[in-house]
């Protein structure tokens, strides 16, 4: 028996696992039936067998360990990385034909082959000195990111005022926080067509972090304001992050200025308070408290990381996992540190996921798995099937990720930072990507790969962090800034041409029409604070502070007649579809009827609206 010539790393192991995966899901792709090889329907996947995958890479693995036990095969298994993506590349582009698929795997290929030429970089990372910045820099961020509060609020409260902002999910959202204020609880009774907590539908206690403030003027138009202070503060450990990578002054504040005009971090508050806006923050916090090495910021960054969503697990785990992949392919250079940080988050966002989900599943509205339908092969709404789909298909991964509708959002979110998260040799960054893609491209549910929803707060973190080291690895600063430049300019492009036009649209309609939702705030006024009442979806937010409050859209008859006052918009046909006759546009008319039958009169009546009262109200 020859003599061990090479003790295989654990980067070589992390490799071996990788080609031993890519060559067992290409042969299992490759024994497909031809007719079931097309990525675009979900036929394949039901045919295709995790347990055969996992076989064969235990199997392959095995032997690849033992070659390197005697042989040096780091370039050769890059290579034959190359190789079995090629392999798997081309099959599924014949099989699948679409030119975004097409230049997507070619693109992938590129970065293989130069992993395949030149390597991971395993040079060791040496701690930068952190530069002090002259005032002015610290000052221009600060105005930067006042400038930002004020757009944002300006913005998102003059969707407030122009009665813009519907049921789904602003008005739900400024009456739990009635209930928040009243009773401690999050209580809605918009959500759900009745009194439910929303932590039954979504598990977010960070928004009690909002509530002191909320107590001191309690309106719709301070949940907006809240908001937009929320995502300004970003700046705050980003800037950290920055000093930390030894950035200089005038590197930190245009990394910051990146991250403020990026437009798909004020676009996110496009549709009003969400949860997700905590993530932003949050995330970049945890990096820094990582990148600090400091356990109290990391531990609290990542609980509070946890109390955003039931899904923000997912991007704690992500960093955990990271970090056990960092700490893997630095080897006997690896921190100890990274390795004990890495594991405490991907087990503690597991247990949170896992009980969370739990929860919801037994006592609360269940997880929205149906957002993943694209990935769902076997009917069985369940989020491990997408994990199994992801092992077992690769390739299905790619294809979703470049649907059409999803093109316009990928330049949108990747030309402001100039591709620059995905310019690296330090492969294990890359990792960092999957929140961009699991939340934000492999989904098939519109919203979540579109700038003007909450869904892209997370995968901003991710994305601009990945900027941020990725620019520290150039040793000049010179480079580093002349990259940072061109990237905020693009990016004040982006987001003057798609924010900047939105905010004086809200603007100009709060302003010309004022006196008309003047009269209409008036008019709504005449009711009885503590009445109970039902009312067309814009209208709920003005009057969310009130316990019993329904949306006629979504409320049952009986709800609708149990309460003592109804609110009809004149111009809202799509608010009474449900009652209008088949192939009819007489919703409105057939709800009166229905309410002078059941005794209601009419109490207040504008160009606007009607309000009904109930017999004895």
């Amino acid at each position: 028996m020859p003599a061990i010539k090479h003790k295989p790393a654990a980067a070589d192991l992390v490799r071996s696992i990788l080609l031993s995966w890519l060559l067992s899901a290409t042969l299992e792709y490759l024994f497909l039936p031809e007719a079931l090889q097309n990525l675009a329907g979900l036929e394949g996947l039901k045919e295709m067998s995790l347990l055969r995958v996992i076989v064969l890479t235990v199997l392959f693995s095995g032997v690849f360990t033992g070659l390197g036990l005697y042989f040096h095969t780091q370039k050769v298994g890059r290579w034959c990385m190359v190789g079995s993506f090629c392999v798997l590349a081309f099959s599924a582009m014949e099989a699948s034909r679409a030119e975004p698929f097409t230049i997507l795997c070619l693109m992938v290929l590129g970065v293989l082959v130069f992993f395949g030429i030149r390597g991971w970089n395993g040079i060791e990372e040496t701690k930068p000195e952190e530069k002090k910045a002259h005032w002015g820099y610290v000052i221009a961020t600060a105005v930067l990111a006042t400038l930002f509060f004020l757009i944002v609020s300006a913005w998102t409260v003059a969707r407030v005022e122009s009665m813009s902002t519907p049921s789904f999910d602003f008005g739900l959202f400024s009456q739990m926080f009635h209930y928040m204020k009243t009773t401690g609880l999050p209580l809605t009774t918009l959500e759900r067509d009745g009194l439910l907590s929303h932590f039954a539908v979504h598990v977010s206690p960070v928004y009690y972090l909002m509530l002191p403030f909320y107590c001191i003027y309690p309106k719709p138009e301070t949940l907006q304001v809240l908001q937009a202070a929320v995502m300004a503060s970003s700046v705050i450990p980003l800037w950290l992050i920055g000093k930390r990578k030894g950035l200089s002054g005038l590197s930190r504040m245009l990394l910051c200025a990146v991250l403020l005009f990026m437009p798909a971090l004020a676009g996110g508050a496009s549709y009003d308070l969400h949860e997700n806006c905590f993530l932003t923050p949050l995330i970049l916090w945890l990096f820094y408290g990582i990148e600090k090495k400091n356990i109290p910021i990391t531990a609290v960054s990542g609980f509070l990381t946890l109390t955003v969503k039931e899904d923000a697990a997912v991007y704690v785990a992500v960093i955990g996992l990271y970090l056990l992949v960092k700490t893997a392919l630095q080897g006997k250079k690896a921190e100890k540190q990274n390795l004990i940080t890495g594991s405490a988050l991907l087990g503690a966002s597991l247990i949170w996921f896992f009980a969370v989900t739990g929860y919801l599943a037994n006592s609360g509205d269940g997880v929205m798995t149906y957002r993943y339908n694209n990935f769902i092969y076997d009917g069985s709404g369940s989020l491990f099937t997408v994990i199994k789909a992801v092992l077992m298909n690769p390739m299905k991964v790619l294809y979703e990720c470049v649907d059409p509708e999803k093109l316009s959002f990928i330049n949108l979110t990747l030309l402001p930072l100039l591709c620059l998260p995905f310019i690296t040799r330090r492969y294990e960054r890359f990792v960092l990507l999957i929140p961009y893609v699991l939340v934000n491209l492999m989904s098939d549910y519109q919203y979540q790969h579109d700038i003007f929803f909450q869904y892209t707060f997370g995968s901003n973190a991710f994305l601009i962090y990945l900027t941020a080291v990725n620019v520290a690895d150039l040793r000049i600063n010179w480079k580093r800034i002349g990259v940072l430049a061109v990237s905020a300019v693009v990016a004040f492009a982006f987001f003057t041409a798609n924010i900047l036009p939105r905010v004086q649209q809200y603007r100009e309609t709060a302003s010309t029409y004022k006196d008309y939702y003047d009269s209409v705030r008036a008019a709504l006024d005449t009711i009885p604070e503590g009445a109970s009442v039902t009312a067309t979806t814009f209208y709920t937010t003005y009057l969310s502070q009130r316990d019993i409050l329904y949306d006629i859209r979504y409320c049952t008859k009986a709800h609708l007649l149990e309460t003592e006052y109804v609110v009809l918009k004149n111009t809202s046909a799509a608010d009474y579809k449900k009652y209008a006759t088949a192939g009819q546009n007489n919703g409105l008319q057939n709800i009166v009827k229905l309410l002078e039958e059941n005794g209601y009169t009419e109490y207040k009546k504008t160009n606007a609206l009607v309000i009904y009262q109930k017999p004895g109200a």
